[in-house]
């Protein structure tokens, strides 16, 4: 039985501002009306397989539950990493946690943020893939590529064996001259990180060339704490073990590293210039997503997310309105956003992590307005859910509802708040918000007070596993 490994970690800076640390691109929507984790998950419709298992951080934790809840699909839990270990020890997790229950299980490693448009394709080359790793082999997939792609590494392909190709060798990006080269021979296939093996294999395999690994996440399972969906594992065990892919550990060395051709208009999305290419374009070779207005305009890529957005004889562009950053850039120079985000790093600028939208298990946040001693945030809480039992030494709060009711305990006291009525809650005061509705609970918040950081909470109760933490830029 296949078991889907979906790795959901990462974060994305070749498209910021869009993608960020807190909200990677795995978890937005960039192509279709689903994000790019659901579309990796509802791409397994069809095949014979059990529910998914992802692997993800816990700052991303409540997003990947959520998104997963959205799409109503069952997975096999959630494996969180404490830290980030590159792929060959995330997938070591994963097998080891497979093997527990089953030792012929066949891990269907996918990276959450991949777009495929030929969802048939896709399952037909997972499907000849198959019989290769019941017999033993590691199965890459290997992109049937028709450009000279130079930001992909490549694998070039050897003798051939049933539905595939023994893996000659691996190849690291090359240059253009090469990847003309490399295309033109037809012997070599983009490089798409997506694998197909018994997780007993992979572990075997790791054991002999990676015994430092091996043994640094066997370790690390022995260890487990089960926490609603999220698996933990532990984490001084996990942060002992050397950084390391999957290509590097594993696949470059075995003897039994296959490649199974696929031709299923695959992209990674590394970049703006790949979005332009996956999006829909008009007969300009515009891709607009959003409110935009053009006049005169050539083969752009404009994002606009709350506001509109007018071009006026522009041509080869990227441009994206977020409600907090406006980047403009010519597309054949995108790739050069990695070095706005080092700069913004540099001066420890809160654009690089945090969207002024910002996603919380209950719900959501918008930070509309602030200035000196005050805040103003757009609060929205999901039917049910409620916000940790908290208070704060430095901000007192009043609370608006716009829509929905509000059960408001502050201290000893509960009450319920409806639109079109507010109320006070003061400094030092021990407080809950709760929707107990069945329609998003919708409020301002204005803060106040001498200090109005995120640190200034003191949780004393919290169904979200947060107590007595101190968690930055979280209400």
């Amino acid at each position: 039985m296949i078991l889907p490994i979906i790795m959901a970690g990462g974060s994305g800076t070749r498209l910021w501002p869009l993608s960020r640390g807190n909200y990677p691109k795995q978890f937005l929507k960039l192509h279709g009306e689903y994000t790019m984790l659901q579309e990796t998950i509802l791409r397994l419709n069809g095949l014979e397989h059990a529910p998914a298992m992802l692997i993800c951080n816990e700052e991303h934790r409540f997003i990947a539950a959520e998104q997963v809840r959205q799409i109503g699909v069952a997975h096999s839990g959630i494996f969180l990493e404490p830290v980030g270990r590159n792929t060959a020890p995330a997938i070591a997790l994963a097998a080891f946690k497979a093997v527990e229950n089953n030792q012929e299980a066949l891990l269907l490693v996918l990276a959450a943020d991949h777009v495929i448009e030929n969802q048939a394709a896709f399952q037909e080359s997972v499907n000849k893939a198959t019989l290769l790793a019941e017999q033993g082999k590691l199965v890459t997939f290997g992109i049937v590529g028709n450009t000279p792609e130079t930001g992909y590494g490549y694998i070039k392909r050897g003798a051939e064996v049933e539905n595939g190709f023994v893996v000659d060798s691996f190849v690291e990006k090359p240059n253009l001259e090469t990847a003309q080269e490399y295309i033109a021979s037809g012997y070599y296939y983009w490089n798409s990180g997506m694998f197909l093996f018994k997780a007993s294999r992979y572990l075997e395999e790791l054991k002999a060339f990676r015994p430092d690994i091996y043994e640094a996440c066997e370790k690390a399972v022995q260890i487990q704490n089960n926490d609603m969906d999220f698996v933990r594992v532990d984490k001084e065990a996990f942060e002992a073990c050397p950084d390391e892919s999957v290509d590097y550990a594993v696949m470059e060395h075995t003897q039994d590293a296959v490649v199974v051709p696929m031709n299923a208009g695959w992209s990674d999305v590394g970049g703006f210039s790949a979005l332009w290419e996956v999006s829909t374009q008009d007969e300009n070779g515009n891709a607009f997503i959003g409110d935009v207005k053009s006049v005169d305009t050539k083969n752009t890529l404009v994002f606009g997310e709350d506001k509109l957005v007018t071009t006026v004889g522009v041509e080869d562009l990227v441009i994206v309105n977020t409600k907090d950053v406006v980047l403009v850039a010519h597309k054949d120079e995108s790739q050069k956003v990695k070095q706005i985000v080092s700069q913004l790093k540099a001066d420890a600028r809160s654009e690089v992590k945090f969207h002024r939208e910002v996603y919380r298990p209950w719900g959501k946040y918008d930070s509309v307005d602030n200035g000196e001693r005050f805040q103003v945030k757009r609060i929205t809480v999901k039917p049910g859910a409620k916000l940790s039992v908290q208070m704060h030494h430095h901000r007192a709060e009043h609370w608006i509802v716009v829509s929905g009711t509000a059960k408001v305990q502050i201290d000893d006291t509960e009450q319920f708040v409806t639109e079109n009525e507010s109320v006070y809650i003061p400094i030092t005061a021990v407080h809950a918000l709760e929707n107990p509705g069945k329609v998003d609970l919708e409020l301002i918040e204005v803060q106040s007070g001498s200090y109005l950081g995120e640190d200034d909470i003191v949780r004393f109760e919290d169904r979200y596993g947060r107590v007595d933490k101190i968690i930055h830029k979280e209400v």
